[in-house]
């Protein structure tokens, strides 16, 4: 080999190979490491936006549904009955049902072994009245084989039993529609433990 040939130069000793661009490898994963955190934060920022800002408020009763029921005591008078009437309305009162539809019953200030409540306002079961005089072009109902006479007031309707041993009067408040409706279940249990009159009146036969 001529002494004055040269040796050829490594790469790495030549001044002009371009060594690893670390600054830039660098820079890079800065950028990622910064990007994900980013994206992050903004995917939940979105989800906050589509959720509701408040609770959605729970759905409140109609007016048809029933609202708290007051336990106090409902006013009833309790007239004294004969010997006959007790056994018969203490009979009635026993089979009663502990609620009359959606109605819960209630206590009575006066005579429970002859009155019962249900609800409020207040329906009202009561037993041993007097029965109404019924004439001949009177309105009777016929429910589940109870003949019913009724008397409307300013703030319920009264139907009263006039084929029975002993009368029993249902008080129906307006606010709950049509009155005989809520005569079904009283009219099951009056067939269970009042005997018939025998003498319906002629407009209420079945």
């Amino acid at each position: 080999m001529d002494e004055h040939t040269e040796a050829p130069v490594a790469q790495a000793d030549r001044p002009d190979a371009k060594a690893p661009d670390r600054t830039n490898r660098s820079a890079a994963l800065i950028a990622t490491a910064v990007a994900v955190p980013v994206a992050l934060l903004v995917g939940v920022l979105a989800l906050s936006n589509l959720s509701p800002a408040e609770p959605t408020a729970a759905p409140q009763p109609s007016a048809t549904t029933p609202g708290p029921v007051s336990t106090a005591p409902v006013e009833m008078a309790a007239p004294q009955l004969g010997e006959r009437p007790t056994v018969v309305c203490r009979a009635l009162l026993s089979q009663l049902p502990d609620s009359i539809r959606d109605l819960p019953q209630r206590p009575v200030s006066a005579g429970p072994e002859q009155n019962a409540a249900y609800g409020d306002p207040a329906l009202t079961v009561a037993c041993g009245g007097d029965e109404p005089e019924v004439r001949p072009d009177d309105h009777l109902y016929l429910v589940n084989s109870v003949c019913w006479y009724a008397v409307e007031g300013p703030d319920a309707t009264e139907l009263i039993t006039v084929d029975r041993e002993t009368a029993v009067t249902l008080r129906v408040p307006h606010s709950y529609g049509e009155a005989l409706q809520w005569a079904s279940p009283v009219s099951a249990t009056i067939v269970e433990s009042i005997r018939s009159s025998g003498a319906a009146p002629s407009g209420c036969t079945s």
